[in-house]
């Protein structure tokens, strides 16, 4: 199974609230703080709406 890890390299402040709660369901909460998910639909959603905030590599 594909893996994601997210990291993120932008502050949320001054960001929209989905967009904070985006972060955090993701368990980002620093920035270059990393996280690895699953390559899921919910989450590929949830990286889609704050994509201008992380970067998305694959891990196998």
């Amino acid at each position: 199974m594909v893996k994601l890890k997210v990291t993120q390299v932008k502050s949320k402040i001054g960001t929209k609230q989905n967009h904070r709660d985006s972060l955090r369901t993701l368990g980002l909460h620093k920035i270059r703080q990393s996280t690895v998910r699953e390559d899921t639909p919910e989450v590929r959603g949830l990286i889609h709406t704050v994509r201008h905030l992380v970067v998305v590599e694959e891990v196998k």
